[in-house]
């Protein structure tokens, strides 16, 4: 089972290896000055190889966001999500943060339900 680590700042490279195999689509920028504004990130290391993420952005008050949850396509179905989110949350808490929102595609439903979330109203504009 991979090690989570929390705050582990991976390197441009490691993220955009995983972001790639994850997503089918480069990310071809640093994340470092992302991630330093972050409550905190979440990462899943396998024989030292990051195989899965999670960030979680905040306001700099009672509401943080998780963001960017992804697992390497050879480690899923491994509860790999799981154990990020939830590790996410207990993290949250801790740091004094009391609602912890996520938007998701419908087909992430269940997962998200699954790791303590209830559905809510939002809106939603596209900018660009």
């Amino acid at each position: 089972m991979p090690e989570l680590r929390i705050d582990p700042f991976p390197s441009a490279s490691e993220f955009n290896a995983l972001w790639s195999a994850a997503w089918g689509t480069s990310a071809p920028r640093d994340f470092a000055p992302i991630l330093s504004r972050s409550l905190t990130h979440i990462g899943a290391y396998h024989d030292n190889q990051l195989v899965g993420f999670v960030n979680v952005a905040w306001d700099g008050g009672i509401h943080a966001f998780i963001l960017d949850t992804s697992v390497h396509p050879d480690m899923r179905r491994q509860g790999i999500a799981t154990r990020l989110v939830r590790e996410a949350t207990r993290v949250a808490r801790e740091r004094g943060v009391e609602w912890l929102h996520v938007d998701f595609e419908p087909h992430l439903t269940g997962f998200y339900r699954a790791c303590g979330f209830r559905p809510t109203e939002a809106g939603l504009i596209k900018l660009m």
